[in-house]
């Protein structure tokens, strides 16, 4: 099983964010193009399988069991699609993922057969907290989102993390978030 630098999506989107356009202030100032001493903001890429991605996952959730055919197999769903943005932070001196996000985007026939973006699994490794890195992913995301021309972006987060996102310009809905969960 061949393990690449091939990322998920175009570097390049990341580069072009009008981080200008960035509402949060960050002290010391970072960016998705200078994210911190030893670290480098990308797309995820196959490599990252053996870089502690999933290590990364599980201090969000159950990451599961998964295998290098499995990661690959669904990296290039993913990419075939053209609709997932995985951002991952890696420790260059490390060679570790210390954190991660992503947008997914969804056509719609509304709003004028618009996008809506969606951010999910935003997670910083416990020994990278405090480096501002879970606002630099929310931040990046967020730019990205309108750079697509998404008509807006979401989230789903737990109620003691509504204060953090609220940051960025999100508002809690008059809307309930429902689920039916088939597995754990």
């Amino acid at each position: 099983m061949l393990l690449d630098e091939n990322p998920l999506f175009e570097p390049s989107l990341l580069q072009e964010l009008e981080w200008s356009n960035n509402s949060v202030p960050f002290s010391p100032p970072i960016s998705p193009s200078n994210p911190g001493q030893g670290l480098v903001l990308r797309p995820l890429c196959t490599a990252d399988f053996n870089r502690g991605f999933y290590k990364v996952l599980s201090q969000l959730t159950l990451a599961g069991d998964v295998t290098p055919e499995q990661f690959v197999k669904k990296f290039e769903h993913m990419k075939k699609t053209g609709d997932y943005y995985v951002i991952v932070v890696e420790d260059t001196n490390l060679g570790q993922i210390v954190a991660t996000a992503t947008l997914i985007t969804e056509h719609k026939f509304i709003h004028s057969c618009a996008k809506r973006g969606r951010v999910e699994e935003v997670v910083v490794s416990d020994a990278c907290r405090g480096k501002q890195l879970g606002k630099l992913l929310v931040s990046t995301l967020t730019l990205l989102s309108k750079k697509l021309e998404c008509y807006k972006i979401t989230l789903e987060c737990a109620h003691k993390n509504v204060a953090f996102y609220q940051k960025f310009g999100y508002s809690a809905s008059d809307e309930t978030y429902m689920q039916c969960r088939f597995l754990d």
